[in-house]
């Protein structure tokens, strides 16, 4: 009996002795992170599936695994097709699969601090069709099945200082009693990592990659603050950072602290707050009124400190990266390296600055075949040779007290095909495209993601994920509430001050990946004549593209001037940092075409 086998026999064991017929797990914590710390990560332990998004269901005689399109090809790797049933999200939710195979009258289990409200309504109404019932368990099965089951970080909280933050914790929470004030509201729950970081001005390392501290945080209407985490986590530094205003509470009294707001006003975002917060303030006479926690917005629209900052840190990441494709120039071609060491050499790079805090990810490194799994992570077993004739695709970041960077580049190992250089080119055009469209203000991501597709979807392809995702100050690489896609989250308004990604790519299965990543900062575009305010795009990310891989005859005469514009700006800014044979190649990857 196989590891995950032997671990999906005693789940269902345990579940038998709940009195539970089912059990849903989902890639989640209490926070409803994206990343979540190694305690939590009871899907992958379950399943041996490495992704960051996805779920699975575990009935008495089958079980499914639930992936969206970024994952189609790394779920059948990673995950037994014997154990469960692959499930794209695209084509059947979680919810309609139990709707469709739950026994009737069967009791399904699921943890109340790992799902939405509107999720946990969504499935005890599909379940009840059935007469079966949605059943919130008290602790969850997992947790007592998985034997070496890691204790959440108790690591220690730092300051950031306002000189990065470009405004005080004080303010920040100022303009949230005033919100609050204005909303008619007493107080406000906090429960995303990264806005409770932002809030208060603090960081941490809870999460591999992501600089947040695990707590909560009430913000109250006199200004007034308790925040939630394990004492041992706090310095002196910190606490006199904190003030008197912010009251400092064990993680562990989080829950019953909501009891304390009988008769109060609580607003509560149904999106980023589990199910489970919900429970508890109805339970304590709370009146709750659900609206977006008040940090989301103020938090992506980047002050002119951050801005400053992030471009700072895009700066000597750059420089870092270009010295990283030099070397990669010079030793791919070689032999001898493959994905893992290549990933460590960039890593060493970034390494370099005095002023790297952490990567911002764990970096996708893939080569060949493993280039089209657009969110591979390699490891040992998965870890391939970087061969001549192949392309390289790296996406990779920085954490910088100062900014966050996520870059991807895609590099021919010796001579590229027709075929790779033809995807390149349209790849770019989109890239292009995306960079210099101007817009009203009003407009979404949902309604720019087509300028990156146009030239892919002409000649009948496409990629399967979003083509730009927020980014914060020394924060998650991935933030909202933003998104340049076509599905979750295309429908808010891009403001000026946002940073996004811009990363088309293409994917040809068992074949290469192709993709083109900089960050782009949202800012306000004059336009002689124009009777509206109007918007557009700077590129923040400075890293020279694979000169071989882009057929100028398919550029228009425009696209072709946006690529030399690029590469001078890529040598104003990097080449300062770079010497010897390293500035040398970056002076000729920049030529004009």
């Amino acid at each position: 009996m196989s590891t995950y086998e032997a671990r999906l026999v005693a789940l269902r064991e345990q579940l038998a002795k709940d009195g539970l017929d089912g059990f849903v797990v989902p890639i989640c914590d209490e926070h409803m992170s994206e990343y979540v710390g190694d305690y939590a990560q009871r899907l992958a332990w379950l399943t041996g599936f490495g992704g960051s998004a996805g779920s699975a269901v575990v009935l008495k005689d089958k079980a499914a695994i639930f992936v969206d399109g970024r994952y189609t090809i790394q779920v059948r790797d990673q995950v037994d097709g014997n154990l469960y049933e692959y499930v794209g999200t695209a084509d059947q939710s979680v919810v309609a699969w139990l709707g469709e195979n739950a026994p009737e009258s069967s009791a399904i289990g699921y943890d109340a601090w790992l799902h939405t409200q509107d999720w946990a309504k969504a499935a005890a109404t599909k379940l009840n069709a059935k007469k079966a019932q949605l059943v919130a368990v008290k602790t969850n099965p997992i947790d007592k099945v998985w034997e070496d089951q890691p204790e959440p970080s108790l690591a220690k909280l730092d300051v950031q200082p306002d000189e990065f933050a470009g405004k005080t914790a004080a303010d920040k929470r100022s303009d949230i009693a005033a919100w609050l004030n204005e909303e008619g509201l007493d107080a406000t729950v906090i429960a995303a990592l990264d806005s409770v970081a932002w809030a208060f001005n603090i960081r941490g390392k809870d999460i591999a990659n992501t600089p947040v501290p695990r707590g909560y945080a009430i913000v109250k209407a006199d200004g007034g603050a308790e925040l939630f985490v394990a004492p041992e986590k706090l310095s002196d530094e910190v606490r006199v950072h904190l003030g008197n205003a912010v009251s400092v509470r064990d993680y562990s009294e989080f829950s019953d602290a909501l009891s304390e707001y009988d008769g109060q006003s609580v607003g509560v975002d149904p999106e980023r707050s589990v199910a489970a917060i919900f429970g508890q303030l109805k339970d304590a006479g709370a009146t709750i009124v659900q609206r977006r926690d008040p940090t989301i917005l103020a938090k992506a629209i980047k002050n002119e400190t951050e801005v400053a900052g992030h471009k700072a840190a895009q700066a000597r990441d750059g420089a870092a990266l270009s010295k990283f494709l030099h070397w990669f120039s010079l030793e791919a071609p070689k032999g001898g390296h493959d994905e893992l060491s290549v990933a460590a050499k960039l890593a060493e790079f970034r390494g370099q600055s005095e002023k790297l805090m952490d990567l911002s990810f764990r970096t996708i490194s893939g080569t060949g075949p493993n280039g089209a799994l657009c969110h591979y992570s390699v490891n040992e077993e998965t870890n391939r040779a970087i061969e001549t004739g192949t392309l390289y695709l790296v996406d990779s970041g920085g954490q910088y007290r100062d900014g966050t960077t996520d870059v991807t580049r895609t590099m021919a190992v010796g001579e590229p095909t027709a075929e790779m250089i033809k995807r390149y080119t349209q790849v770019l055009q989109g890239h292009i495209a995306l960079a210099q469209a101007v817009f009203p203000a009003g407009t979404t991501g949902g309604q720019l993601d087509i300028l990156a597709r146009q030239y892919l979807w002409a000649d009948g392809v496409d990629y399967a994920h979003g083509t730009g995702h927020g980014v914060g100050a020394y924060l998650s690489v991935h933030e909202g509430p933003q998104r340049i896609a076509a599905f979750g989250g295309f429908n808010e308004p891009l403001v000026a001050g946002m940073i996004c990604s811009n990363e088309p790519g293409y994917y040809k299965t068992d074949a290469f990946g192709i993709r083109i990543e900089n960050l782009i900062l949202v800012e306000q575009r004059q336009v002689p004549g124009a009777e509206q305010e109007m918007l557009g795009f700077e590129t923040l990310t400075y890293a020279p593209l694979d000169r071989r891989l882009i057929d100028r005859a398919l550029l228009s005469d425009n696209q072709r001037q946006w690529v030399d514009d690029y590469h001078q700006q890529v040598l104003d800014i990097v080449a300062p940092q770079l010497e010897g044979e390293a500035a040398n190649w970056l002076q000729t990857q920049c030529q004009p075409l």
